[in-house]
């Protein structure tokens, strides 16, 4: 059974700083596009940051580039690293997995999703 679990989500003064961790199990992903998402309340799913399966290429949006940096420990790990916190950060994060075919997969790409970590910005 594969499994994304995300550690690391809490409660972060606005200016402040968290570190993210997606593990993932039941395979492995050394062909794979690891990624977060976001999901405020009452707002769509928003694509934050990915990175290739050799760590080679990074790719963020642009509300975070700059501010977050995504890193990968080995195939089946991965952290989000995020700086500069605003309360428009507040939201819950969700590490993602995508088959790498060379370019920054879509978001409906993404078939590997776990269940999410909450991040709460105070202002």
């Amino acid at each position: 059974q594969v499994q994304l679990v995300e550690s690391g989500g809490g409660l972060v003064q606005a200016g402040g700083s968290l570190r993210l961790s997606c593990a993932a199990t039941g395979r492995t992903f050394d062909t794979y596009v690891m990624g977060w998402f976001r999901q405020a309340p009452g707002q769509e799913r928003e694509f934050v940051a990915a990175i290739n399966s050799d760590a080679q290429k990074t790719y963020y949006s642009d509300r975070v580039r700059g501010r977050f940096a995504i890193s990968r420990n080995n195939a089946n790990s991965v952290d989000l690293e995020m700086s500069s916190l605003e309360s428009e950060d507040t939201a819950v994060y969700y590490c993602a997995a995508a088959r790498d075919l060379g370019y920054a997969p879509r978001s409906y790409e993404y078939g590997y999703r776990g269940q999410g970590t909450q991040v709460t910005v105070s202002s």
